[in-house]
C-alpha cells in the first residue's frame, strides 16, 4: 500500500504551504507535491479604488516585500498618467530600491535559507535557524547583521516615509527629495553596507564554497534543471533592478525573446493547478507541458540565479568579478544548479551596495525637481520591477476619471511556481529510496524551495476573483472516486 509523507507546515519562508510526497509500493517517490492552501484577492477588491492608491493598497499583499510592490505600483501609474519622472526622482526611486534588495537578501541568507549551510541541512531542527547561525559565526557577526540592516532600513524610511511600507511613490515623480545634509549621513550608511557585502561573500566563501561537500551538493544534479530564464537588464543587457526591458533567455544562454514591459501578455500565460491555490506562469511562445524540463516546455525561472543568468555583464566592478568567479567554478553559462541562487543573491547583494553607493555620489540626487505633475487622462500602465524574489508586473486599467476598472498582478513567486514544484519532486525522488526517510532528508528537500526564497501570499491570485474550492477523494490506488467543486 502506498505511503504518504507530509511536511506541514513548511518552514523558513514568507506564507503557508506544506509539501505532499507519495511512495510507492517499493518505497520509492511516486508524485510530490508543493501546495499553497492560502489565498489573497487583491486583483478584485482593488477594483473601483482610485488609481492614487494603490501603490499603497497593493504593498499591503506582502509584509517582506512590500516595496516591491509599491515600487511596481508607482511605475505603473507613471504609465496609466504617461508621465516621465525627472532624473531626480528616478535616482531616489533607484536609491530606496537598492537599499530595500540589500537587506531583504540579507534575511534570506542569515534568517531562512542560510542556516542549510551554515548550520548544515541534517543538522538538528533545532539548531537550523538563526540561533545556530549565530553559533558558528559568532554573536558579534549577528550584531552587523541587525545593525546594518537597521541602518539601511532607516535610510530607506528617511527618503520613503516608512523603514516597512513607504509612502513616497506619486505618478510622475516621488512626494520627497533628498537634501545635501542627509545626503551626507546616508553616504556613510552605503559605505558600511557595501563592507559588509563583501565580508558576507567572504563568509559564504570560507563556510560553504570551501566546504566539498557543500560544494558538491551546490553544483550536483539532485538540485539541478534545465529551463529558460527571465529577468529585467538595461540597454547593455547588464542587470537591473529598478528598469529597463525584460529579457529571456533558453536553457543555453541564447536570447529569446526581449520586450517592454507593456507587451508582457504577448509573451507570458498562466496556468492552474487542482491542488495549490499558486497559479504558475509559463512562456506562451512556447507552451504549457506541465512539470517537466527542457527547451520544449515553457518553464522559465526568475530572481537571483536568473537575474545573473540573462545577463551579459554586472553593472559594478566588485560584482562583476565574483559573477565571473561563479560561473568560473560552474564552468557553464547559464547555471542550472538551483541550489546557486544562494550564491547568486550574495552577489546581487554586493551590486545593491556598489549601485547605492554610485547613486549617494551623484550630485543631481538631490535635485528639488522630483515631480512631474500629470496633465494626461489616465487609461491603462505596467510597471515592472525586479523584487527579491524575481520580476514583478503591476497592470491597470483605469476609466478618464482614474477609478481603477481592471487589475492584474503576476507576482514574482509565480514566475517560479512551476520550477519550485519541479525541484521539490526531483529533490524528493533523489533522497527518499526504499521508504528510508529522516528528518535531515525532509529538510534537504525543502531545501529545494528554499533557494527561490518563495513569497507564498503574493502568490496566491485568483482571475475571476473567486475561491474555487476543489476537494478530490481518491482510494488507496490514487484514484479519485469522487470530486467536490465549488465552482
Amino acid at each position: 500500500m502506498r505511503k504518504k509523507i507530509t511536511i506541514d507546515p513548511i518552514t523558513r519562508l514568507e506564507g503557508h504551504g506544506k509539501i505532499s510526497i507519495f511512495l510507492n509500493d517499493a518505497g520509492d517517490v511516486d508524485e510530490a507535491f508543493f501546495q499553497v492552501p492560502e489565498y489573497r484577492g487583491f486583483e478584485k477588491f482593488c477594483e473601483s479604488r482610485a488609481a492614487e492608491e494603490m501603490p499603497a493598497l497593493t504593498q499591503k499583499i506582502c509584509g517582506v516585500c512590500p516595496t516591491a510592490h509599491h515600487m511596481a505600483s508607482t511605475k505603473a501609474l507613471d504609465a496609466v498618467f504617461n508621465v516621465e519622472p525627472p532624473p531626480a526622482a528616478k535616482k531616489v526611486r533607484e536609491l530606496i530600491y537598492n537599499a530595500f534588495m540589500f537587506e531583504d537578501h540579507l534575511l534570506h541568507f542569515y534568517f531562512l535559507g542560510g542556516p542549510d549551510f551554515i548550520v548544515g541541512p541534517k543538522a538538528p531542527k533545532a539548531e537550523r535557524n538563526i540561533i545556530g547561525v549565530l553559533g558558528k559565526v559568532g554573536i558579534e557577526v549577528g550584531k552587523k547583521v541587525i545593525d546594518i540592516r537597521k541602518r539601511v532600513r532607516q535610510l530607506n524610511a528617511t527618503l520613503s516615509g516608512s523603514s516597512l511600507y513607504p509612502i513616497f511613490g506619486l505618478p510622475g515623480g516621488i512626494s520627497k527629495g533628498i537634501n545635501e545634509e542627509q545626503r551626507n549621513t546616508m553616504k556613510q550608511v552605503g559605505v558600511d553596507a557595501l563592507e559588509f557585502a563583501k565580508f558576507t561573500l567572504k563568509t559564504f566563501d570560507e563556510l560553504v564554497l570551501k566546504k566539498k561537500e557543500y560544494l558538491d551538493l551546490i553544483i550536483g544534479d539532485i538540485y539541478s534543471h534545465k529551463t529558460y530564464y527571465m529577468g529585467l537588464v538595461d540597454e547593455n543587457n547588464r542587470l537591473n533592478f529598478y528598469d529597463g526591458k525584460i529579457r529571456v533567455v533558453d536553457e543555453d544562454g541564447a536570447e529569446f525573446a526581449k520586450f517592454s514591459p507593456k507587451e508582457y501578455l504577448e509573451h507570458l500565460e498562466e496556468a492552474t493547478v487542482p491542488w495549490s491555490y499558486m497559479k504558475v506562469l509559463y512562456l506562451k511562445n512556447v507552451g504549457w507541458k506541465g512539470f517537466v524540463d527542457g527547451a520544449d516546455n515553457g518553464i522559465y525561472r526568475v530572481a537571483p540565479l536568473a537575474r545573473l543568468n540573462v545577463s551579459e555583464s554586472m553593472p559594478t566592478p566588485l560584482a562583476q568579478a565574483q559573477y565571473e568567479r561563479m560561473y568560473d567554478t560552474f564552468g557553464c553559462r547559464p547555471v542550472h544548479n538551483t541550489l546557486a541562487y544562494h550564491w547568486a543573491r550574495l552577489i546581487e547583494v554586493l551590486y545593491a551596495a556598489e549601485r547605492m553607493n554610485e547613486l549617494l555620489n551623484d550630485p543631481e540626487i538631490t535635485s528639488t525637481h522630483i515631480r512631474n505633475i500629470p496633465d494626461d487622462t489616465p487609461s491603462e500602465g505596467v510597471g515592472v520591477c525586479e523584487a527579491p524574489r524575481g520580476t514583478l508586473f503591476h497592470h491597470y486599467q483605469t476609466d478618464s476619471k482614474g477609478i481603477i476598472r481592471k487589475v492584474n498582478l503576476l507576482v514574482a513567486t509565480q514566475n517560479n511556481a512551476a520550477a519550485i514544484c519541479m525541484s521539490i519532486k526531483k529533490a524528493a525522488r533523489s533522497l527518499i529510496k526504499n521508504g528510508q526517510v529522516s528528518d535531515g532528508i525532509l529538510n534537504m528537500i525543502e531545501m529545494a524551495f528554499r533557494a527561490y526564497d518563495p513569497c507564498l501570499a503574493c502568490a496566491t491570485h485568483s482571475l475571476p476573483g473567486e475561491m474555487p474550492l476543489s476537494v478530490d477523494i481518491y482510494n488507496h490506488d490514487r484514484e479519485v472516486i469522487r470530486q467536490i467543486k465549488r465552482e
